[in-house]
């Protein structure tokens, strides 16, 4: 493909990922100069087809796209209609077919409808038309090729099992061959897990984290016994203990994706696992603080502001997301591709906590600061609720005798040492991790309502070296 046309998308076939797999070889300037042109293609389609659009950016069609006003998932759901650029396609209908498909795998015999958990608020809906679904396979075409997977490889994917959430709807090919998979929900009793991860016996294991976790110490215990030559952590944090247990356990390396519904696979690390590359091909990633500027390099931005470069029927141009990542000061790889590096995924913006601090006002405290206390510990899964009047703390698999007192004063002195006025902190031992809808097993739980908008000086801190 010439670097001088941007592909129409209604060129593009399903499971056809080629006009991008040379993306990789471009030059820094090549990709670019592509950049330029889709995002192009992108707003001048989004201001012929949406009258939502249309308005939006009324008076700011030649502006930079930096310039542009930021979309919010509120005003996402309140202007659907008028945001998506077929007329044929209402909210109303949509809802409805999610509630009562009829056998239909597509809406209208031709969309996809992704929903996103609601995890931050209301649930978000997301259509995406043949081609659309065809770019989406890029990011995970990609991943088996960077991470060396074999065709005929088994798969086992542990997450969300909705017929609406993403996971179920993209095949992993390697090649141009679907790789069996066997897709378990990660909401399922662990014992059903392990029975079935015993039978499948896996070649590569994809999950969330919180449940690989809990299935390392399955086979630690002597449960489970698959031998994955390749891990991938996807769609939550992965914390630096949580990497290193899961490499420990299976002996083999773990690749960390970021995803979103939104914008599909949007970076991964390669062989080198030296950061996660941005597909910049497909996605164009802000990272800002809270008030919308550009936060420096290596340091952890509030939200991100996503602009989906393949996104017809429902056009993304600065689409808040309320991930917390920082980009990476590195500007090579050894692998030798253009795209950029994220250091790292921290998590989403809700799961930053407010407490009274001793100055008056509030303090945030960022998940690094329980990371730090709370990932040395001996269990195998722990999760922070943060309620009215206390710090709820829940740990599983904790070994008899082990002793709480010296994790609570780790706790207080951590928030403390950030300024916060120490709640009382309720330690509670647990069979599991409660999960979501989607399977999730979150590490912070805020259940308070915070009026206040977060503190950027205090919300943006350095990456901490490797």
């Amino acid at each position: 493909m010439s670097t001088n046309a941007f592909p129409p998308l209604s060129s593009w076939q399903a499971n056809d990922p080629d006009p991008y797999l040379q993306h990789e070889q471009w030059t820094r300037q090549q990709l670019q100069e592509y950049q330029a042109r889709a995002v192009r293609a992108c707003r001048e389609y989004a201001y012929a087809h949406s009258p939502f659009y249309q308005r939006f950016h009324r008076g700011l069609t030649d502006r930079p796209l930096q310039e542009l006003p930021v979309l919010t998932k509120v005003m996402l759901m309140e202007h659907f209609d008028d945001i998506v650029t077929d007329r044929a396609l209402h909210l109303q209908d949509i809802q409805d077919y999610l509630a009562h498909p009829g056998g239909q795998e597509r809406f209208l015999n031709r969309y996809r409808v992704m929903v996103t958990s609601g995890s931050t608020g209301q649930p978000g809906v997301f259509l995406r038309g043949p081609a659309e679904g065809a770019v989406v396979s890029v990011g995970l075409s990609r991943f088996p090729t960077w991470a060396g997977v074999t065709p005929g490889s088994k798969v086992a994917v542990i997450g969300s099992t909705a017929p609406e959430h993403m996971s179920s709807q993209l095949p992993i090919a390697v090649n141009g061959q679907v790789l069996p998979r066997l897709h378990l929900s990660a909401s399922d009793p662990v014992e059903v897990l392990v029975r079935q991860l015993n039978e499948w016996q896996p070649d590569l294991m994809a999950g969330y984290p919180s449940m690989m976790r809990v299935l390392a110490d399955e086979q630690n215990q002597g449960r489970l016994h698959i031998a994955p030559r390749l891990l991938v952590s996807v769609s939550e944090t992965l914390t630096e203990d949580t990497r290193r247990r899961l490499e420990q356990t299976w002996r083999t390396r773990l690749f960390n994706m970021y995803a979103t519904t939104e914008g599909g696979i949007m970076a991964m690390e390669c062989q080198y696992h030296r950061g996660l590359h941005l597909f910049e091909d497909l996605v164009i990633v802000e990272v800002v603080d809270a008030h919308n500027r550009p936060v420096p390099v290596g340091v952890y931005g509030n939200k991100v502001l996503l602009t989906v470069l393949f996104s017809r029927t429902q056009p993304l141009i600065r689409y808040e997301v309320s991930d917390r990542i920082s980009v990476s000061s590195r500007t090579h790889c050894l692998c030798g591709r253009p795209f950029a590096l994220l250091e790292d995924i921290e998590g989403r913006a809700p799961e930053v906590l407010h407490f009274p601090a001793h100055t008056g006002g509030q303090v945030a405290v960022i998940p690094h600061v329980f990371h730090r206390v709370m990932d040395t510990l001996p269990v195998s899964g722990w999760q922070i609720v943060q309620e009215r009047d206390r710090l709820q703390v829940l740990l599983s698999g904790a070994p008899a005798g082990w002793k709480e007192e010296p994790l609570l004063e780790a706790l207080r002195q951590a928030l403390a040492e950030q300024g916060a006025m120490v709640p009382p902190i309720h330690i509670q031992h647990v069979a599991a991790i409660p999960r979501n809808a989607s399977g999730k097993a979150p590490l912070i739980v805020s259940h308070i309502a915070h009026a206040s908008k977060y503190q950027p000086g205090v919300l943006c801190e350095k990456k901490r070296e490797r």
